[in-house]
């Protein structure tokens, strides 16, 4: 099933937004990308035994919060490619509400719609606490892990919970899979923290003094560039200091703690899924193995 173009469908029928030029404007350019982010509930619906049709109703609210969340997280992060550059900050603002309701709207006519509502509500509420976290740039490892623990699990989360309510999934069931969905978005925020520190020019963490994973590894930790790479870290617009930079995130063994991390999670939520009962446990474990392959991939070329 082409899940993009029948929410894209969908979507410019809910109340208000057929006549909403800018919202289905907005909807239609992001699903021409077809973002990855939007399918979990698709997954998990099969995982429970549901049929693909039925994962349309979370698939599309999925899709609404995701494109929500950043629209605000753009602006709280001043990313120079965000909407908010276009448009305005107050219609952005607006924007967001709008497709936070439109999350709401699109999943509360399935047969445990009441449930899943909860389900996103609650993530709503969690990631709007997350990204206020997020903006007093966490000091320490510990309050790294409480922010993305709040900020970026829970949406992942609520998309397995409400894609096996959509599939006729039990509570239970669907509260398991919250919980492989919350550890996979501590992956996902890990993968996406290595590769923002080694991205060339220079990811906005690094010109806003910001701290992913890494880039916290290698200021906090003790080891013989510390204070360099602290140093680096002021000034990194200067010519040669990102390359430099980035080699001592290699050489001080920020990447391979990040690599690590990757691996306990993914072993965490394997043990969940492991005893969580579905009729067809793959489409959830395939979407596991999804993010760790690269460094599976990289642990057996280091084997050779």
């Amino acid at each position: 099933m082409d899940y993009f173009s029948r929410i894209v469908q969908d979507f410019s029928v809910l109340p208000h937004v057929q006549a909403w030029e800018d919202a289905q404007r907005m909807f239609q350019y992001a699903a021409s990308g077809k973002p990855n982010h939007w399918l979990p509930p698709n997954r998990s619906c099969e995982a429970v035994g549901g049929k693909s049709g039925q994962a349309v109703p979370a698939v599309m609210a999925t899709a609404c919060a995701h494109i929500a969340i950043l629209l605000v997280d753009d602006m709280l992060d001043s990313d120079p490619r965000g909407e908010y550059h276009h448009i305005g900050a107050p219609a952005t603002a607006n924007l967001a509400c709008a497709f936070q309701a439109a999350a709401l709207q699109a999943i509360a006519n399935i047969e445990k719609g009441t449930a899943a509502i909860i389900s996103l509500n609650e993530m709503f509420l969690s990631t709007t606490f997350g990204q206020f976290l997020d903006v007093q740039a966490p000091g320490d490892e510990s309050a790294y892990w409480r922010t993305t623990q709040i900020k970026s699990s829970p949406f992942f989360g609520a998309a397995l919970q409400v894609g096996a309510l959509a599939g006729g999934g039990t509570l239970e069931t669907a509260n398991q899979l919250k919980k492989v969905g919350c550890l996979y978005g501590e992956m996902i925020q890990i993968q996406d923290d290595m590769h923002d520190s080694m991205e060339i020019p220079a990811n906005p963490d690094w010109v806003q003094g910001r701290s992913p994973l890494p880039i916290l590894f290698a200021s906090l930790v003790d080891h013989p560039e510390q204070k360099r790479f602290v140093e680096l870290n002021g000034r990194i617009t200067e010519p040669g200091a990102l390359q430099e930079a980035q080699e001592i995130l290699i050489r001080c063994g920020a990447i391979s703690y990040c690599a690590d991390r990757l691996i306990q999670k993914h072993q965490e939520a394997k043990e969940v899924l492991n005893k969580t009962p579905l009729t067809n446990p793959t489409p959830v474990s395939s979407l596991l193995e999804e993010v760790i392959a690269p460094v599976d991939n990289l642990l057996k070329a280091c084997e050779l």
